[in-house]
């Protein structure tokens, strides 16, 4: 039987090959090599490592395990509320079928006035959703070590680098530490098991010793504290991706300022 994480692979794959069918790949890359020539993207990396603060504060109206959180919240609202009210970046999810998102909500947010990092969280399992990502507005990829081989991972990677993009790399168990050898521009700790979507803030504990020490290092899902921040931060953690802990309250934006108003006071 397969789990969750299987599943959404399986169809992320038909979904791409419509995709290609829809809007054929030589067009979507010559729209990118456009880009490339006139756009500058901001860093996440950079903006995690000089951030005091370090949060990514994620657009997600939808998750499989809970259904809808935030049906009517809107793109080109909530991720500037985000960077108005002290995010150091912004993940954005763009998978429809399952997390009720679509690579316009990155567009819309950039043309509401959204001006730092924001992150392209897929399943990237193709290049061209790389492609899609530069074409969008995103400063970042997510790529999810579980659902690629090594080969693959590092094809994705190196795409991304020649598109201008950064790498998050997301791991969740220790036996794919390997992957951080591809040199991502900053690797993730999922607390999320994919795959059951049970979460624990452990995981970042028990990984953090186990990554490079200069690697930008991010913690994902499950913080809903920001003693668990000032906890990460001494342990070497820098970026610190949430995203229910905000969508499920009535304003975004706002839940962000209070959450780091008392992240400062500790």
């Amino acid at each position: 039987m397969k789990d969750i994480l299987e599943t959404i692979v399986e169809y992320k794959r038909l979904e791409v090959e419509r995709f290609k069918e829809a809007y054929h790949p030589d067009k979507l890359y010559s729209d990118v090599e456009i880009l490339l020539e006139t756009e500058t993207l901001p860093s996440m990396r950079d903006s995690l490592l000089q951030s005091k603060v370090g949060i990514i504060s994620e657009y997600k109206r939808k998750s499989p395990s809970k259904g809808w959180i935030q049906e009517e919240g809107k793109a080109d609202i909530i991720p500037l509320s985000y960077q108005q009210n002290g995010a150091s970046a912004i993940s954005i999810l763009t998978d429809e079928h399952f997390f009720g998102g679509a690579d316009g909500f990155i567009t819309t947010a950039r043309e509401s006035g959204v001006t730092i990092p924001i992150l392209y969280k897929n399943f990237i399992v193709d290049e061209y959703q790389v492609f899609q990502a530069r074409r969008c507005g995103a400063s970042a990829i997510l790529l999810i070590a579980s659902v690629l081989t090594m080969s693959e991972c590092k094809s994705l990677i190196n795409c991304a680098h020649e598109l201008q993009l950064e790498v998050l790399l997301e791991i969740h168990h220790e036996n794919e530490i390997d992957y951080v050898s591809l040199m991502p521009d900053m690797c993730g700790v999922n607390n999320r098991n994919l795959g059951t979507f049970i979460t624990s803030i452990d995981n970042s504990y028990s990984m953090a010793e186990r990554l490079p020490k200069d690697i930008c290092k991010v913690s994902e899902s499950g913080i809903s504290s920001p003693s668990t921040i000032t906890e990460l931060r001494n342990i070497g953690y820098r970026g610190f991706l949430i995203g229910e802990t905000f969508m499920k309250s009535d304003n975004p934006g706002v839940a962000l300022k209070h959450f780091i108003a008392n992240l400062s006071g500790n």
